[in-house]
């Protein structure tokens, strides 16, 4: 049996020369990365890093999708960079609970110029789901919310995505905890009851990637 040949490890060293051959961040995300950080320093984790934000808004257009939905906004960050890949007649459907964090979401979304793409529901994100009408289809879903609620997320989007439409989901390596025997915390055990369900989901075909802390990256079959 051959040996799997493995991603490669990213050093910061690394990720820094990765960013800086990546398409250059402009200054509206770099002031919200940096606003962000000084308004909330004990929460700029949850904010996605420069290069998976320039990698959802190509692989938005890539998708050709024009309606998408985001399960957990926080700052904006990456609403601004989903909305970009979407035509000038798509939408966004930001869910999220704090008005603390979409207020500056907000700000940056007029600045940007994608205001007028996105609708906010301030509102526990499963009810909102389960809300929507059963005819509603997304071509681009994003899950970046609270970890235990994932396979609810997941349950209620697969059925509400057309063939073809792509999912995205952060955080599921979890810093690499997700093989660590000893962690149970509960947003860790959420994450790994996601990684089955999602594998074992037979209505899509999936891979895991090492962008940031794990992004898995599914299709909805046709």
């Amino acid at each position: 049996m051959g040996v799997t040949r493995a991603t490669e490890t990213i050093s910061p060293e690394l990720h820094e020369y990765l960013v800086a051959h990546s398409a250059p961040v402009d200054d509206v995300l770099a002031d919200l990365a940096a606003e962000t950080e000084r308004l909330f320093p004990e929460r700029i984790g949850m904010q996605i890093g420069p290069e998976q934000g320039t990698f959802m808004t190509l692989l938005t257009r890539l998708a050709g999708a024009r309606d998408a939905v985001e399960i957990g906004t926080f700052t904006g960050y990456s609403s601004i960079c989903l909305a970009r890949g979407l035509p000038s007649d798509g939408t966004l459907l930001a869910c999220d609970i704090s008005e603390e964090w979409t207020s500056v979401a907000r700000r940056y979304w007029e600045r940007a110029g994608v205001a007028d793409k996105v609708t906010l529901k301030l509102a526990p994100a499963l009810e909102t789901l389960r809300m929507l009408p059963t005819e509603r289809r997304f071509d681009m879903a994003f899950i970046d919310a609270d970890k235990e609620g994932y396979v609810d997320y997941w349950d209620e989007l697969v059925p509400r995505m057309r063939p073809n439409g792509v999912l995205l989901v952060d955080n599921t390596l979890s810093n690499g905890r997700v093989i660590d025997p000893t962690e149970i915390s509960s947003p860790v055990e959420g994450i790994r009851d996601f990684n089955d369900r999602a594998v074992a989901d037979e209505r899509v075909e999936l891979v895991v990637l090492p962008i940031g802390d794990g992004l898995t990256l599914a299709r909805k079959k046709e």
